[in-house]
């Protein structure tokens, strides 16, 4: 028996097939193979048309199964993971209204504010764990005061992986975790916040029905079964947003135990069993996967937006031709500190940790006659490692200590620059794992299905590659950099 999970990402979708019985992911890949665009018809707008998302995830299924020779009708289960805060509207058709209004667009900011001032602060930190910020509410807001036909056609609002499961099997549903994060959910009531509808004028009825995350949410369309070449009896058991589902392919589950990302944008996810709140909301409470009512289980996620984004903007500056492994053997050349220059990573939108504040990103600190490519290549490297300490510093003053980071071996922690700087900066071992969202969506199914029965029995096969240790001889070095950073930030704050 197989399952399979999809990860439903901005830049692109990832799958991944597990053998059940074997407990090991025996395909897996990605389309397409260019980033996707994001499109941004005014400055702060950021939008995907999610049509876009099911024709690649339609592809990338056929293809998985085609090339590794998979019996697709051993496929049971499905889980999705999903871009975060994003909204999607269909109409009673479940015809897409307009593009998707994804994670890092910035248009909501303002009316997120006002709704945190309007409600009351004390009120959202204490029932929402959160501003209503630039998250899907406040998104669906804007939708309400600039484009009312569009509005009037809605039937239901979406995250994009309640989206997805649409497409996979005609209905419309979602979870007390993606309420969460469109800043829908009441924690002290434990249900839809009547406050925010009220306030934003969304009506109740617009909201999906809820599911448990674990659990057969829907059955797969027989029609798309035969598209995809997979079992006619297959279920949706399985969906959460990219970070709680990174977390959950990291098995960071409990109390204390920490995750990070580093893929377009840059996440710390730490799980804790006390409510509690940042005053400023810029690290954010969210349901974490295995959160009840009963049995708090909270992720407490720090987000930075300009992180693989801006490693992948410097490669097309200076030569796509290079491979990133080029790119990071090129940056090794050059000593902590970069030589003087100081990069900014802060230029993909309105910025959680700073307040919502949208500075862009900025190179310091140039010498023509000195500095090249390499320079630029560490400083951007460690500039990312050191706005992950700064929001770290954020989650310590919140009570959660960061000792160990658990991460996937991908993206940004490929790179022995950013990997080594963050551990130096942050004084934690950083555990790499094989395993990715797609691979942890895929387990999640199977707990969803009943396949697997406890959680310790998913990960028995997870394979831990490698460790990463603060570097004695660099610590000091990193630290008197970072402070060197931490003030050039500032300016651009006050």
């Amino acid at each position: 028996m197989l399952s399979i999970g999809y990860d439903i990402g901005s830049s692109s979708i990832k799958a991944a097939i597990l053998d059940v019985e074997k407990g090991k992911v025996i395909a897996s890949g990605f389309y397409p193979y260019e980033e996707m665009k994001i499109n941004s018809i005014k400055p702060g707008f950021a939008e995907q048309d999610p049509e876009t998302w099911w024709t690649y995830t339609k592809h990338l299924t056929r293809h998985l199964i085609t090339k590794n020779n998979i019996d697709g009708h051993q496929i049971k289960s499905i889980g999705i993971s999903y871009q975060m805060h994003g909204l999607v509207i269909v109409d009673k058709n479940h015809e897409v209204i307009r593009p998707s209004i994804i994670w890092c667009d910035s248009r909501a900011v303002d009316i997120g504010n006002s709704a945190f001032e309007k409600i009351g602060k004390d009120f959202c930190l204490n029932h929402l764990l959160n501003s209503p910020g630039n998250f899907t509410a406040s998104k669906l807001k804007w939708i309400i005061e600039n484009e009312m036909e569009s509005y009037n056609k809605i039937y239901k609002i979406m995250l994009p992986g309640d989206f997805i499961a649409m497409k996979l099997t005609g209905k419309i549903n979602t979870t007390i975790s993606g309420l969460s994060e469109g800043i829908f959910w009441d924690f002290e009531r434990h249900k839809i916040s009547s406050e925010v509808l009220n306030h934003l004028g969304i009506d109740q009825e617009l909201i999906p029905e809820i599911k448990p995350t674990f659990s057969v949410q829907s059955k797969i369309l027989k029609s798309v079964a035969e598209e995809l070449g997979i079992n006619r009896e297959a279920v949706v058991a399985y969906r959460a947003g990219d970070q709680p589902n990174n977390a959950f392919s990291l098995n960071v589950l409990n109390d204390g135990e920490v995750a990070a990302t580093a893929g377009t944008s840059g996440v710390v996810y730490g799980v804790t069993g006390k409510k509690n709140f940042d005053k400023f909301s810029r690290v954010n409470q969210f349901a974490h996967v295995n959160h009840t009512k009963e049995n708090l289980r909270l992720g407490v996620l720090l987000c930075i937006n300009g992180t693989g984004i801006q490693n992948s903007w410097l490669r097309k500056i200076i030569g796509s031709n290079l491979s990133y492994e080029e790119i990071n053997e090129k940056g090794a050349e050059i000593p902590i500190g970069s030589d003087g220059i100081t990069i900014l990573p802060f230029g993909n939108g309105a910025e959680r940790i700073l307040n919502n504040k949208n500075i862009g990103s900025h190179i310091l600190g140039i010498d023509f006659n000195w500095h090249s490519h390499s320079h630029l290549i560490r400083a951007a490297q460690e500039g990312i490692a050191f706005a992950f300490k700064y929001g770290i510093e954020i989650m310590n003053e919140m009570g959660l200590d960061v000792g160990v980071i658990r991460a996937g071996k991908s993206n940004m922690f490929l790179s022995p620059i950013f990997r080594q700087t963050l551990s130096n900066i942050t004084n934690a071992s950083i555990e790499l794992y094989d395993t990715d969202g797609a691979h942890g969506a895929a387990r999640g199914a199977t707990v969803g299905a009943g396949y697997y029965k406890s959680f310790e029995e998913a990960f028995r096969t997870l394979n831990k590659i490698e460790i990463i240790e603060p570097s004695k001889n660099e610590i000091e070095r990193t630290s008197e950099v970072y402070n060197v950073w931490k003030n050039k930030l500032k300016m651009f704050l006050e």
